[in-house]
């Protein structure tokens, strides 16, 4: 006798689950009826939400179209006036893609900046850049090659968006809607085609869901690849090590580890060994970088006489602390956090303790947001934050590379960073508030517990530093 034919699970629909949601969808008809329902037809949540991704993404290359047209490379001033700057058409130049120098391999002449010889950027963004050079049309004059190469670049960039929605909509199985808080940020699409952010934010999202599917080996070397993009991801090797520990996973975290390690050596190890100066360009750069635009220690300079010549070592302190309480929740929080939860917080305390924060940051937190804390107040508040943030960076440098007619004085662009702290500290405290108390985790108040989890999903405890660790603590399994 056969089986019976499985059911997928009914998906929650945020129209009738959030209050916010709800009255929003009045704008285009009211809440989602069940032809919304996966599995019926072309349109499922998957395909709308990367379709309303492209839309966005495309809105976002509109708001660009007074720079593409004439404020790159007409004039420092105009380009931030009209909020519309992106270091991508200047790096083309700047960085030697224009004289088809190699990444890594070729001295830039000329630089303003001694510590700039080399590309900056790690080697999978510099293989990312140069494929767009090769791409991009070096003969033609009108329009210039610089804005050919942006417009390049924001064609490969808009795929990984792409893969961004689409693999945030399928990590947890039940609210694939969940990633239309990612396809409708609008701080998304104002800062998509800044810098080259989406492409390692594509491989960690990967990754997650791989991860969600209970695939280590393919999480790892989507993470190495991450890795080998941006900094950032191997953030989320910690959280990961600490969550496995809790549930006794650690092979399954070894797996991830060592293939992420052997993903990263592949793409750096010929770099390392055949250019080492430029390869170690990215680090040296970072280290040395001094405190710069967006971060706190920017107020403190403008406006105390705090000393930062050891502002390293200030900054480490701080974000080592912060990722000791991370510890300490994902080890003592009555029930196991949910990987995204930790994978947010960990992220945001970086962000929040850094030297600097360019505004295209904001790219590394939105999935994990819509992952960690899917509820549309709060992720419109933080996102609130972050636009008012990318127009005060822009009207604050239009101040002080002008007249000082227009832009945004110090003081306003101060307010600007404090919206910006604000509104991530604010989406950090909710999302601790969840781990410690489940009851108000949107996720596990239908009864799950932790659908991007993997094989943490449903696993018990058998290390945690409560006293008393039992059943209730990491909730019942979907078997049982």
């Amino acid at each position: 006798m056969g089986m019976a034919p499985t059911t997928p699970p009914v998906p929650v629909r945020p129209t009738t689950h959030d209050e916010v949601a709800a009255a929003g969808s009045e704008l285009i008809g009211g809440p989602a009826g069940k032809r919304v329902a996966p599995g019926r037809g072309w349109w499922n949540p998957a395909r709308v939400i990367v379709l309303v991704m492209i839309g966005m993404f495309a809105l976002g290359m509109v708001q660009k179209l007074p720079c593409y047209t004439d404020s790159w490379v007409g004039g420092p001033t105009a380009q931030y006036t009209q909020a519309c700057y992106s270091d991508i058409p200047h790096l083309y130049y700047g960085r030697g893609f224009a004289d088809g120098l190699i990444p890594y391999f070729d001295r830039i002449p000329d630089t303003l900046s001694p510590d700039k010889n080399f590309l900056e950027y790690p080697v999978l963004t510099g293989l990312f850049m140069e494929v767009a050079a090769w791409l991009t049309p070096a003969a033609i004059t009108t329009p210039a090659p610089a804005q050919l190469y942006w417009l390049v670049n924001a064609g490969m960039l808009l795929i990984c968006a792409a893969v961004i929605a689409g693999c945030v909509s399928r990590i947890h199985r039940d609210r694939p809607w969940d990633g239309l808080l990612v396809a409708l940020a609008p701080a998304l699409a104002l800062t998509a085609t800044i810098n080259w952010d989406l492409l390692a934010g594509a491989l960690l999202c990967g990754a997650l869901l791989m991860w969600s599917r209970g695939r280590p080996l393919a999480t790892g070397v989507l993470l190495g690849l991450a890795t080998a993009a941006k900094l950032y991801p191997l953030l989320l090797l910690g959280p990961l090590f600490l969550l496995c520990w809790r549930a006794g996973r650690l092979r399954e975290f070894a797996t991830t580890l060592l293939s992420a390690a052997g993903a990263w050596l592949v793409v750096n190890g010929p770099v390392m060994l055949l250019a080492w100066e430029g390869w170690a360009t990215f680090y040296a750069f970072s280290e040395e970088r001094p405190v710069d635009f967006g971060s706190f220690w920017l107020i403190l300079a403008q406006r105390t006489d705090f000393p930062l010549d050891s502002v390293n070592t200030y900054a480490t302190v701080l974000t080592l602390l912060g990722f000791a309480g991370i510890a300490l929740l994902a080890l003592r929080a009555p029930r196991r956090p949910r990987l995204a939860q930790l994978a947010f917080l960990v992220v945001a305390v970086f962000i929040l303790t850094n030297k600097v924060y360019s505004p295209q940051y904001v790219l590394w937190l939105i999935p994990l947001a819509a992952l960690a804390r899917p509820r549309w107040r709060d992720f419109l508040i933080w996102q609130a934050g972050e636009v008012l943030y990318f127009f005060g960076i822009w009207m604050y440098l239009a101040y002080i590379t002008g007249d000082g007619n227009e832009g945004l004085p110090v003081g306003g662009y101060q307010l600007a960073i404090a919206a910006h702290l604000l509104g991530t500290l604010y989406l950090c405290v909710m999302i601790v508030r969840d781990a410690l108390r489940p009851d108000h985790d949107v996720i596990r108040r239908g009864g799950s517990d932790d659908p991007g989890g993997g094989v943490l999903d449903g696993a018990p405890d058998v290390f945690t530093l409560r006293r008393r660790p039992s059943a209730i603590d990491w909730g019942v399994s979907r078997e049982t």
